[in-house]
């Protein structure tokens, strides 16, 4: 039986003892030489990167009987590609794509880039990609320690628990269970959600209306799709979460930004900006980066706002588990009475980020559009996490496990707090410590949060820099402190690592 695979330039590949035999077209009618045939296209693939350095290839009997032609010629172009340093051969092992060969051999061809395209470098991309960044290289998103973002207390979670679940899913699964489910998600993890959401947030939600998404991060992707155009104006909150803005600018949109202050999203504002804008990305109940919650008031006005001009409201509540000294703030959608509003929500913050499962409550009227968008994305969530989350969700694990979450982050928090006023004696302004797994420090006028960042990581700390969070320019500079991840013993070390930095940069002057 042939087995048959595919490498990156979908050039299809045999597989033979030892190595990869390229499948390579050679023509007989043609008046180039079979040698020169293959000599030409094991080059090609080479500085096409089809065939990397290192890797083995076949030996010349197992090509010859595999292309059906003599081996002499095979013999001559592998020759060739000997002297020439394209292949090197190593006694005893075979033949080998040279070990030594650069990374880039050959310029790209350069070609006009069609319509609708603009040229970044030397290959042409979509113009909606053009002032998308291409990477995140920035120190501090790679590091992992005292005020990393975003990352929960893994030691905590019940592996034991999840475990035995995924066990009991993965034995003898159902056809059902292999084959493409339901678009919207499974409909028993839907159930669910539906009970914790109308219990613990006060969404109003039934399971027709719930779809699973791979994340929140998708959840705002289909979202844009389906209520945005090219250059539709959006408002945005100031400062606020990077990778909405991402999504926004992968859609075209025109971003509004509108100010953030202790009540939350300055809805006033917005509507001198852009009354007419068609949609509003928020998170009232712990606005990031800052924390605030939005007041009552501002609620009923930006329901008010979406309703009078036909808008919608895209409701991200990523971390509203997680509040000390009240209970949880209900959501903005339970407010809705006139379905306006698309509430998303994640487990990342809750269980763990690479679970990469969401939910979205969609208005009635809009769910055959999501539905449409969803299946032309990936068609639907995988079974396992959905079957294994259901009953996570229904035996009552997911509640215990963010009880006893609640306690551990109130005291990573408490110790946090306290060391930076132990330490600081409050000459940094502190932001949003009363909900979430992070808070905001402001810097003094005159520094820049990024360079000190850059410098810090070289160190050891990471300090994800605040600046970067407004999309126009920074009214303030400052530092987003994780502490979900690091025990509260940690927790004062780390803040006098922090003060250390600042003294070295001379923000603070004893």
């Amino acid at each position: 039986m042939r087995q048959f695979g595919y490498d990156h330039l979908g050039i299809r590949m045999k597989k033979v003892p030892g190595a990869f035999s390229p499948v390579i077209a050679v023509d007989r009618k043609i008046a180039k030489p079979l040698h020169r045939q293959l000599y030409d296209s094991f080059r090609a693939m080479i500085v096409g990167h089809g065939l990397r350095a290192g890797q083995q290839i076949p030996s010349t009997r197992a090509l010859a009987i595999e292309l059906g032609i003599s081996r002499i010629p095979v013999l001559t172009a592998y020759a060739q590609l000997l002297a020439e340093g394209y292949f090197e051969a190593r006694a005893g092992s075979g033949t080998f794509v040279c070990s030594t060969l650069p990374e880039q051999l050959a310029p790209a061809e350069r070609r006009d880039a069609p319509a609708g395209q603009v040229r970044q470098g030397s290959r042409p991309v979509a113009r909606r990609t053009k002032n998308l960044p291409t990477g995140v290289n920035s120190p501090w998103i790679k590091g992992f320690g005292p005020f990393t973002i975003s990352h929960p207390a893994y030691e905590h979670f019940p592996f034991k628990v999840w475990s035995n679940l995924v066990i009991r899913h993965s034995r003898n699964p159902s056809t059902t269970a292999l084959h493409y489910g339901d678009s919207l998600g499974s409909e028993e993890l839907r159930d669910a959600i539906c009970t914790y959401l109308r219990t613990a947030r006060g969404v109003r939600c039934d399971p027709q209306h719930v779809m699973i998404v791979s994340g929140s991060q998708q959840a705002l992707e289909i979202s844009a799709r389906v209520l945005l155009d090219p250059g539709t104006p959006v408002w945005v909150e100031e400062p606020g979460y990077w990778l909405t803005r991402r999504v926004l600018a992968l859609a075209g949109c025109r971003m509004i930004p509108v100010p953030v202050d202790t009540e939350g999203l300055n809805v006033a504002v917005g509507i001198k900006r852009c009354r007419k804008a068609r949609a509003v990305y928020v998170a009232p109940s712990h606005q990031y980066p800052l924390g605030a919650t939005m007041s009552a008031s501002r609620r009923l006005q930006l329901l008010d706002w979406a309703q009078s001009s036909g808008s919608w409201i895209v409701e991200d509540d990523y971390d509203s588990e997680y509040r000390y000294g009240s209970m949880p703030i209900a959501s903005l959608q339970g407010l809705d009475t006139n379905s306006r509003v698309i509430y998303i929500g994640t487990f990342s913050k809750v269980l763990f980020p690479s679970m990469r499962t969401g939910y979205m409550v969609v208005p009635p009227d809009l769910i055959d559009r999501f539905v449409a968008v969803r299946q032309a994305l990936d068609l639907t969530h995988p079974h396992l996490y959905q079957a294994v989350l259901t009953d996570f969700l229904r035996e009552g694990h997911f509640a215990r496990h963010l009880r006893r979450l609640r306690l551990v982050y109130s005291e990573r928090r408490t110790a946090l707090v306290d060391s930076l006023h132990k330490q600081f004696s409050y000459r940094l302004e502190l932001h949003g410590a009363q909900a979430g797994m992070h808070l905001v420090v402001s810097l003094p006028k005159g520094f820049s949060d990024q360079g000190i960042a850059e410098r810090a990581a070289g160190k050891g700390l990471w300090l994800w820099p605040l600046s970067p969070a407004y999309l126009g320019k920074p009214v303030r500079q400052g530092f987003i402190l994780g502490f979900g991840s690091t025990k509260a013993a940690e927790i004062p070390a780390g803040v006098q690592r922090l003060k250390s930095v600042l003294q070295a940069e001379r923000v603070l002057r004893e």
